[in-house]
């Protein structure tokens, strides 16, 4: 065995601990996970950006069904009328478990007042770690099975590119928000309460 130099040794240490950060840092809750429809996924650097629509410039999704994780079918367009939050989550996602409980929170407050929420999970994530992701973070809402990320492509104007992304529908089913990463509690409670309050 030939001994290396110190030299060497040391550096490939510091090469092997920064490639460690570059890697903790890409899956942090501040980091989104771009979703290509070909299943490839990579990190991008989440900025929590926030778009908020007037009413007047807010695309419409197009239709969007399919099973839900518990195997029962859904059309969104069977909401029509009230306040919809749509999360784009996986499990697989690390963002997505730091969001979680945030979305769950919301949910649970504003559900009484005909606030509805829809998940869809993405990218091949597969229905048994998805209904552990469920249950682990006692996600009581549905959500949409949509394994090779179409249905974020029924969402014009906005389309979720990064895993989490979260979308806020009016009342008309038009897209009123869009906010990219991980959101806090206040965040989304401020952006349905400002869905909540507009005259429709």
């Amino acid at each position: 065995m030939i001994a290396m130099p110190f030299r060497s040794r040391y550096a490939l240490r510091a090469a092997a601990l920064a490639v460690a950060l570059a890697a903790a840092a890409a899956c942090s809750g501040t980091n989104a996970v771009t979703q290509s429809v070909d299943g490839g996924t990579g990190f991008q650097a989440g900025d929590d950006s926030l778009t908020w629509l007037p009413p007047g410039h807010r695309p419409r999704p197009d239709a969007v069904s399919g099973k839900l994780l518990d195997g029962r079918s859904f059309d969104l367009a069977g909401w029509r009328g009230h306040v919809v939050v749509v999360n784009f989550w996986g499990s697989w996602c690390s963002p997505c478990r730091d969001e979680a409980a945030a979305l769950e929170q919301v949910y649970r407050d504003q559900h009484a007042s005909g606030v509805e929420f829809l998940g869809i999970d993405t990218r091949n994530d597969g229905i048994p770690s998805a209904l552990s992701f469920i249950r682990e973070h006692h996600v009581t809402y549905p959500s949409l099975s949509d394994p090779s990320n179409l249905l974020a492509l029924r969402f014009p104007g906005v389309p979720p590119s990064a895993i989490p992304t979260t979308l806020i529908l009016d009342r008309q089913g038009r897209i009123a928000a869009r906010h990219s990463g991980a959101i806090l509690y206040t965040q989304l409670r401020d952006l349905v309460a400002r869905a909540v309050a507009e005259k429709t």
